[in-house]
């Protein structure tokens, strides 16, 4: 049986992308994103490496920068090492195969950190119906066919019923 391995992150960049091309010509893009959760009401910030490969990779160094809100789906990689004194040393990497910018176009402008920094009002939304009013029916069943011998319409041979004057 094959088995699966899949991570979704939804998080901030902690640095804007690097972006470098192996010698095949195949685009890399390396960040860095915090991913901050909520355990026993304290935070919980957790950082993951993310590498991009390809076209991912290019959209990853053009449109992300430092603080930009993403979404990442991938799957993981770990690298192994020895460090200069002997000792084994363990990383783990995401590989991204998708990735979604969110947050607002706006969201370029900086913006004061903190708690209390003022935020803007959302955009109005437009008013909802009091009621719930029944859903129209279809175009074609409001529109009744035209009739043929109805007053002022003419029998066209090419093209059906041909209207003489429009009322509006």
């Amino acid at each position: 049986m094959a088995s699966h391995c899949k991570i979704i992150l939804i998080g901030y960049l902690g640095r804007d992308p690097e972006l470098r091309y192996t010698p095949d010509g195949l685009a890399v893009a390396n960040f860095s994103m915090a991913v901050t959760e909520k355990v026993k009401g304290e935070d919980l910030t957790q950082w993951f490496r993310v590498s991009a490969f390809g076209r991912t990779g290019e959209i990853a160094a053009e449109y992300l920068s430092k603080g930009k809100q993403v979404y990442i789906e991938g799957r993981l990689r770990t690298s192994e090492w020895t460090d200069n004194e002997g000792n084994r040393r363990f990383s783990l990497e995401v590989i991204a195969s998708q990735l979604v910018l969110l947050g607002s176009r706006g969201d370029d402008a900086p913006r004061p950190s903190g708690y209390d920094a003022p935020r803007s009002a959302p955009a109005p939304r437009p008013a909802a119906p009091a009621y719930n009013a029944p859903p129209e029916p279809p175009p074609a069943a409001r529109e009744t066919p035209p009739q043929p011998d109805a007053p002022g319409m003419q029998e066209s041979p090419d093209a059906g019923p041909v209207e003489d004057d429009i009322p509006f």
